[in-house]
């Protein structure tokens, strides 16, 4: 059967997606001052701490019917949370950017897989498509220095963060739509930032000294995760973890135009690998539809 492409329509849970996508990529700047005055595990904790208690004021009235199961969900998303964002941060102490973004990329196939994996349901054609091409596009933008990868600690505190980013997503698509909007946000908004905190004691990490740029970094980001964590919870409702996965892909562009703006001048690859992301978020509205073959007129019948 010959088959044929055709867009599907860019819903409002993708365009939110789209839209956080760009504030996510917008805090890099935010992170990379705050490091240096507090330590990873401190500003992770204290930023979704600050998100924890944002959203504990606007749900406060639907937190009084909070339930066990939206405690366990909550609790499940906000380690996922806590190990992604906090070995993340922990690997850029001793890589350099570009390396941290092109280990990260790693969990951009991985979530069609763990899809596949936990739904039992194959995602579309397209979205492999859409996947590999975002998958390319993070590899050129992460540029030519990063594939001199060295297994040292921070490579590898990277490398691990990526299972966990990739649960994050999984969990939130699978908890969408069965668990109170409000409470999971709050929940694992505050789990995230209490784990962050209880951290800094195990390894040695002290309360940095009083500084207005990792305060004003801190609330600044713990308002934007909020808003993140809130959108992903609402929109993943609808959107497939492999589809939201590809738009997610889109936050070092976004994070490259803001660079931009601030008179960074950007390499050709980063350019290229921009448009490839691009490319991939388009080829992922693709949808391939089936045409029967036409069925021939049955031969007359003579007499």
């Amino acid at each position: 059967m010959p088959s044929r492409l055709r867009f599907m329509r860019l819903r409002p849970q993708e365009a939110a997606l789209i839209a956080i996508t760009a504030v996510w990529g917008s805090t890099f700047l935010l992170v990379h001052w705050a490091m240096e005055h507090a330590g990873p595990w401190f500003f992770v904790g204290i930023r979704f701490l600050i998100a924890g208690l944002i959203s504990v004021v606007i749900f406060r009235r639907v937190l009084r019917g909070i339930r066990w199961r939206d405690v366990g969900a909550g609790v499940a998303i906000g380690v996922m949370i806590y190990l992604g964002y906090g070995l993340q941060t922990l690997g850029l102490q001793s890589i350099d950017s570009s390396t941290s973004a092109f280990i990260t990329a790693m969990y951009v196939p991985l979530v069609p897989l763990a899809q596949w994996a936990v739904f039992r349901k194959r995602p579309p054609a397209m979205a492999f498509v859409g996947a590999g091409l975002a998958f390319v596009g993070l590899l050129f933008i992460a540029g030519p220095d990063a594939f001199a990868l060295t297994l040292g600690a921070g490579e590898i505190a990277t490398m691990i963060s990526t299972v966990p980013i990739a649960a994050e997503i999984i969990l939130i698509s699978l908890f969408a739509g069965k668990i109170d909007l409000g409470r999971i946000t709050v929940v694992q908004l505050l789990t995230a930032g209490v784990l962050g905190l209880l951290t800094m004691p195990v390894v040695g990490e002290g309360v940095p000294e009083f500084s207005w740029i990792w305060v004003g970094c801190a609330v600044g980001l713990g308002a934007a995760s909020c808003l993140i964590q809130l959108t992903m919870n609402w929109a993943q409702k609808s959107v497939s973890p492999t589809r939201a996965t590809i738009i997610y892909a889109g936050e070092p562009v976004w994070a490259g135009v803001i660079g931009r703006i601030a008179g960074e001048r950007l390499p050709a690859t980063a350019l290229i690998g921009g448009a490839l992301v691009v490319l991939g978020i388009l080829a992922s509205e693709l949808k391939l539809v089936r045409r029967r073959a036409q069925q021939e007129a049955p031969p007359e019948i003579r007499g």
